[in-house]
């Protein structure tokens, strides 16, 4: 390695990995700054979040999803090893160990001075590393879980092995285990494909994001769709047939019949490499950053950055360290570990805890604290839930939405804001997200000069028709 040159290793090659590759490489060149990407999937820089869209037919083809392929960023001078996963950081010596998963296909001179054994395994030495190994899907030990025709959903690999059984399969019956938002969207990409889809959850309501109260009304929306919902059922086996293959799902009570099983339950960090290196983790096992995104304590193994899904963040609201798994804030985090790896400055200074969904035609948005998280961190509040339509009543396609909001007691500070309804009801989450950012009360909400015409909106916003009721209720709750 040239010594005045530096090598950045980032170990993941999706959203934050890439994000940062790219933008370190517009500030610095091949001749300042040598890159070099892990990635042990088939595929970089794409939106996991589209998957459910793919498998459903939304969206046609898998290529659609993809932003940037791996040709693409080895044009940009960024040497990016695909089917190539990292299986041990050294930070003492400032090196990673990587396996090629296809080996046999590397030309050895192409690699670092270390040598390549039998099994493809190199070591790599860095100046700078990036940790982007992103999410995993949790997978519970149950018996059969690991049976032909279950599947979990995070990389675009795991959707393509999705759609082949779908497509191998001939029954029509599919349970979904976990009615969060990749539960809720599998079971709509299910119900698109002619699947009679039954979805079972552990929790009172599916979307537990949301206060039950309003996950009721999504659990209603569901059934009305035809979607069979069990809830408060804990799986305790994936049952399968003589050939091996899944024939259903059991709980304690019941037995769901199954052609293909796929697992929504949700994700936790994927910090196995970081923890093994004994970087420090959260209380969610994600790793802990300070706002430049740089790892806390790793200085003796040089500089060391993390972003993406593998990282806890800061909540704004509560000011704790949450863990919350959107292509948002990884590609944010990789901008900001770009500009800082390339010369600039950036921070990333945390989060209000912003996600909309769908299922079928109900839209489904949260911003802030639920009402678990207000009382976890000692806050004491009032919350209000009003109906309103997305247009003036008068105008044709107006449709109701019910608003949660909560609001802190005595200060009136919002605290947070749910969402439920169909057409226009979802992105309106996003007023309630500039409101929780700028810290604003309930009251200063009210004044806001939101854009108003019959087919958009009533002449009071559904958002600030819920502000002036929480106003009412915090100044019910002084006197």
């Amino acid at each position: 390695m040239s010594s005045t040159r530096e090598r950045l290793v980032i170990i993941g090659g999706d959203a934050a990995g890439m994000s940062a590759a790219s933008q370190a490489r517009r500030l610095k060149g091949p001749d300042e700054l040598e890159i070099v990407a892990f990635e042990r999937t088939h595929f970089t820089s794409y939106s996991a979040c589209g998957i459910p869209y793919w498998v459903g037919g939304d969206v046609e083809d898998r290529d659609q999803l993809i932003a940037r392929t791996p040709e693409q960023h080895r044009e940009r001078a960024i040497d990016l090893r695909t089917r190539t996963e990292v299986i041990r950081i050294d930070l003492a010596g400032r090196r990673v160990l990587a396996r090629d998963l296809d080996a046999g296909d590397l030309d050895a001179g192409d690699l670092d001075a270390g040598d390549l054994d039998a099994g493809g395994e190199y070591w790599t030495s860095y100046d700078k590393l990036v940790v982007a190994t992103g999410a995993r899907p949790v997978r519970p030990r149950l018996p059969g879980i690991d049976a032909p025709g279950v599947h979990g959903v995070q990389t675009l690999d795991d959707g393509q092995a999705l759609l082949d059984t779908l497509t191998r399969t001939p029954g029509r019956r599919a349970v979904v285990i976990g009615a969060g938002y990749i539960g809720v969207e599998m079971a709509e990409a299910l119900i698109h494909r002619g699947y009679e889809v039954t979805v079972v959850n552990r929790g009172k309501e599916p979307m537990s994001t949301l206060d039950p109260d309003m996950g009721c009304l999504v659990h209603d929306a569901m059934t009305g769709m035809g979607i069979a919902m069990v809830n408060g059922a804990e799986v305790s086996k994936i049952l399968t047939g003589d050939d091996g293959r899944v024939r259903a799902v059991a709980t304690e009570d019941a037995e769901y019949p199954a052609d293909v099983v796929v697992l929504g339950i949700g994700v936790r960090p994927e910090t196995t490499l970081a923890r093994e290196a004994g970087l420090p983790l959260g209380e969610h096992g994600g790793l802990l950053t300070d706002l430049a995104m740089r790892v806390r304590g790793a200085e003796a193994g040089g500089i060391v950055w993390a972003g993406g899904d593998c990282v806890e963040v800061l909540d704004l609201v509560s000011g704790r360290e949450r863990h919350i798994a959107l292509g948002t804030h990884a590609n944010k985090h990789g901008q900001v570990i770009g500009s800082n790896v390339g010369g600039g400055y950036a921070t990333f200074p945390g989060v209000v805890g912003t996600a909309v969904s769908k299922v079928c035609d109900l839209e489904i948005a949260r911003t802030g604290l639920r009402e678990k998280d207000a009382r976890a961190a000692g806050l004491q509040f009032v919350t209000v839930t009003i109906e309103s339509t997305s247009r003036a009543g008068y105008y044709p396609g107006a449709a109701l939405m019910t608003v949660k909001m909560l609001a802190e007691r005595r200060t009136g500070r919002l605290l947070g804001v749910q969402i439920v309804g169909r057409e226009g009801a979802g992105k309106r989450v996003d007023v309630a997200a500039v409101a929780l950012t700028a810290q604003l009360t309930v009251e200063q909400m009210t004044a806001l000069d939101l854009g108003y015409a019959p087919p958009f909106s009533p002449v009071w916003d559904p958002v600030l028709v819920a502000a002036r009721k929480a106003v009412a209720a915090v100044r019910a709750d002084r006197s």
